[in-house]
């Protein structure tokens, strides 16, 4: 039946062709609303959401303050502290190359400013480098000649006067300066371009200049920036109000057109180089701090702190609104509390830096520590840099610190531990004689070895124990070794610490290089050497706590530089002295101080006497060491001493590398120590007990 009403009623079943287009097309419209949303929601759907997120969501990693780093400092009779690393705003300079009006000229003032003096500096100090490699190679020309030695030291001297007349002499001078402008007319289009790149951009809104700039520089380049020839501004006219440059007459504004800056958090060195190769410096990557070298690298983690969180959504006029849930406070870094003392630092820095001056050195160190604890009082080394500017740095091994990273052969500093060894196994005694020849053949060894004075003193005969270390005998060195066997006498030498790490707080510290003498058969030669001071290794820190073992009864102690760590949460971290071993016996400890009292007394450190103190000390000069040799016009000084020497409270090392005109460490070396020692002994009011001295 139904299908007669089909057939009866043909047309009601039927679609227009233009309804089915319609359908398809809605079908079609609907599919692709469907896949839009896919898209968006799914496939896209999390770029969307941050998108949405950054518009209605603010979040950001917060950074806690970095700890400080800080030493002792008396003041009006009271003790506070002082850092050494602390944290300052600084600005954060930047150009807005849309609003500059004239891209050269402002490019030609930025170049005068920042980048023409260093250049010069620079420049001059290539010269002068260019002098000394000059001189040099002569000098090694004159020692590679068969010249003899007499006529070489003449011929040496007269190389080194006439280069130091040349560089006084006016046509010298001239000749310089010539050079100098030619160099800088040839480095200054580079700069100015650089400065267009960033400059010249029109539409520009921002250009990154400057990264770090204290309020002197910052005040000094408004004024020199705003200053015209008809009317000079000066530093001392402006000053910086939060971030604003104004006049301080009456609070205006200055505006540079195109340039401006924020501040900025940043690490801060109030005593500039005094403690940079202790210290370290703080670099900062993607905005992220970062210790390199020194303690800042060493307690990098403990300096940092945590980072926070903030998360909330933005309110009306752009407001911040944050759930406590999704706020986490940073937590600031810790503070070190160092064992040094500022006056004591800033003393013997100052007192080193003239000492280099003075001899022309390469470098040098100082190095004190308290006798009975092992505490570092001071600690400075020459070359140092400005950790504030520690980009600046050319040489990348400026930034090491020598005191305990470079090994070197220490000489006749080292006759006391050989001496110390042989006392403490009873071998030998202060009394104890032998025959000084002046020189000895050691078998398998093809010349004599011989003593420091050998060609002006010749043999000084029967000579006890008391006279090796006044006279610095290499023989007696030997003699002593001889009498407890190379095993024993390396024994010994590693039970001092040499050979191995002291663990004081700072990275990258050397263990020095003892290997000749541990091996299963010694050689003659290498055990003969070693007895005073030659073919083995040791760090300036190394040699210093050696000498602390015979000031505290023959015990090593630790060295340490950090008294406390004092945690944000109010926790302090104390660092204790802490004993390592006991080297010798007290009896040996204090025989060898006697025996060292008598150097200073009647040996080759009479200028390290203070009146009021019994001080006992050593000399060692020693060649440096070279490929295939040793050179012969560089040798590296060095002074320990002890006082006062019946109650040791201060052991300090000085140490001189390559000092000209100057060949022994009683001309450098000593009064270094003579100086720095009669501070400190003031400084930290040490009594007298030589009460003769004072009725003298």
């Amino acid at each position: 039946m139904r299908r007669d009403y089909h057939q009866q009623n043909p047309t009601v079943f039927h679609i227009n062709p233009r309804l089915r287009l319609f359908a398809a097309l809605i079908f079609l419209l609907l599919g692709l609303i469907i896949y839009r949303l896919y898209f968006l929601q799914i496939a896209q759907g999390d770029w969307y959401l941050a998108l949405a997120s950054n518009q209605h969501q603010i979040s950001s990693q917060l950074q806690p303050e970095r700890g400080e780093i800080m030493l002792h400092e008396k003041m009006n009779g009271a003790v506070q502290l002082y850092p050494l690393a602390t944290n300052k705003d600084f600005a954060f300079l930047y150009a807005i190359p849309k609003d500059i009006v004239n891209p050269s000229i402002l490019a030609e003032k930025f170049f005068t400013f920042f980048d023409k003096p260093q250049l010069e500096t620079n420049l001059k100090d290539d010269l002068k480098e260019q002098g000394r490699l000059s001189l040099q190679a002569e000098i090694d020309a004159i020692n590679a000649s068969s010249y003899s030695e007499e006529d070489k030291i003449a011929r040496i001297k007269a190389a080194q006067d006439l280069s130091a007349s040349k560089q006084q002499q006016t046509e010298w001078q001239e000749l310089k300066e010539i050079a100098l402008s030619r160099l800088l007319d040839e480095s200054r289009e580079g700069f100015i371009q650089a400065y267009l790149k960033k400059f010249d951009k029109p539409g520009d809104p921002y250009e990154p200049l400057q990264d770090k700039m204290n309020d002197e520089q910052l005040l000094s380049l408004y004024a020199f920036l705003a200053s015209t020839p008809e009317k000079e501004i000066k530093a001392s006219d402006l000053e910086r109000r939060l971030d604003k440059v104004v006049f301080k007459i009456d609070g205006e504004a200055l505006v540079i057109k195109g340039l401006d800056f924020n501040l900025k958090s940043y690490r801060f060195y109030p005593e500039n180089n005094m403690a940079a190769n202790i210290v370290g410096f703080v670099s900062y990557v993607d905005e992220k701090a970062r210790g390199r070298y020194g303690l800042e690298e060493f307690f990098n983690e403990e300096l940092s702190g945590k980072s926070g969180y903030l998360k909330g959504e933005r309110g009306v006029s752009n407001t911040i609104i944050v759930n406590d849930r999704e706020y986490v406070k940073p937590e600031a870094g810790s503070d070190i509390i160092l064992t040094m003392d500022r006056g004591a630092q800033f003393q013997a820095c100052a007192a080193l830096d003239a000492a280099v001056a003075k001899h022309n050195a390469d470098g040098g160190s100082v190095i004190a520590v308290n006798a009975k604890t092992g505490a570092i009082l001071a600690m400075c080394s020459v070359p140092n840099f400005n950790p504030n500017n520690y980009q600046e740095v050319r040489d990348l091994k400026t930034y090491n610190n020598p005191a305990i990273l470079y090994q070197y052969e220490p000489g006749s500093v080292f006759k006391v531990i050989t001496m110390a060894a042989a006392i403490d196994q009873g071998k030998v005694s202060p009394s104890t004689t032998y025959n000084d020849t002046g020189q000895i053949m050691i078998n398998g060894w093809p010349k004599p070895i011989s003593n420091s004075d050998f060609s002006s003193y010749g043999a000084h005969g029967v000579v006890d124990m008391n006279a090796v270390l006044e006279n610095s005998l290499n023989t007696g060195a030997i003699f002593a070794m001889k009498q407890i066997g190379p095993k024993k006498f390396a024994d010994y030498v590693q039970a001092f610490g040499f050979g191995e790490k002291t663990g004081v707080e700072l990275g990258s510290e050397s263990t020095g290089n003892i290997d000749n003498i541990l091996k299963n058969k010694v050689r003659e030669i290498d055990a003969a050497t070693a007895s005073f001071g030659q073919g083995l290794a040791v760090t300036p820190l190394q040699m210093l706590m050696s000498y602390q073992i015979l000031a505290n009864q023959g015990m090593l102690m630790k060295p340490y530089i950090v008294q406390e760590i004092r945690y944000s949460d109010g926790q302090v971290e104390a660092f204790k002295p802490h004993q390592v071993r006991q080297v010798i016996s007290g009896q040996t400890a204090n025989t060898i101080l006697a025996m060292m009292v008598n150097v200073v007394e009647s040996g080759h450190a009479k200028g390290a006497q203070i009146p009021g103190y019994y001080i006992g000390g050593k000399t060692g000069t020693a060649q440096i060491a070279t490929a295939g040799g040793y050179s012969q016009d560089k040798y590296i000084h060095t002074f320990i001493g002890i006082v006062p020497i019946d109650n040791p409270q201060i052991v300090m090392l000085t140490k001189i590398d390559a000092p000209q005109g100057a060949k022994f460490a009683e001309s450098t070396a000593v009064p270094l120590w003579h100086d720095v020692a009669d501070f400190l002994l003031k400084y930290y009011q040490i009594p007298k007990t030589r009460i003769q001295d004072d009725v003298k």
